[in-house]
């Protein structure tokens, strides 16, 4: 196979393609002089892809893709096993947190109805401060609760 044979004129759309980029990328490499490129009679832009690197870049691709595989599987059995644990502790701390509330005994309402509040003295009312006589009828109605 001759180096001729290796080579191929594709598009910018197709050589993105071919080569699992985008047509930006394609485009950059254009403007780096890194891809060998020509314009053509139509005025689009066309590029020369080595089709031997290309399918070497495919197994490559490939064998990144087992070792992806490979590491997310470790990640997977990883995770489930700090799950696991996780789970673990939950069960032990509610066995601990049933244990420590039987201990505790029942909060009973008490059996006798407490006593009325008596009113405090210690603070003069308003009309106790101005000297005013306060009787119960002249008593405006939000005192009484005082």
């Amino acid at each position: 196979m001759s180096e001729d044979e290796s080579v191929e004129r594709l598009s910018v759309g197709a050589a993105a393609e071919r080569l699992g980029v985008t047509r930006d990328a394609i485009h950059k490499r254009i403007t780096r002089g890194t891809i060998e490129h020509e314009k053509g009679e139509d005025g689009r832009l066309y590029v020369y892809v080595d089709t031997s690197t290309t399918e070497a870049d495919t197994s490559t691709d490939k064998s990144k893709d087992e070792v992806s595989v490979e590491v997310l599987e470790r990640l997977i059995a990883r995770l489930e096993h700090d799950l696991e644990q996780a789970n673990e502790r939950d069960r032990e701390n509610r066995r601990i947190i049933a244990m420590l509330t039987s201990r505790i005994p029942a909060i009973e309402a008490p059996q006798d109805a407490p006593e009325s509040p008596e009113p405090r003295s210690d603070r003069p009312g308003p009309s106790e401060a101005s000297g005013e006589p306060e009787s119960g009828s002249e008593r405006p109605w939000w005192r009484l609760w005082r």
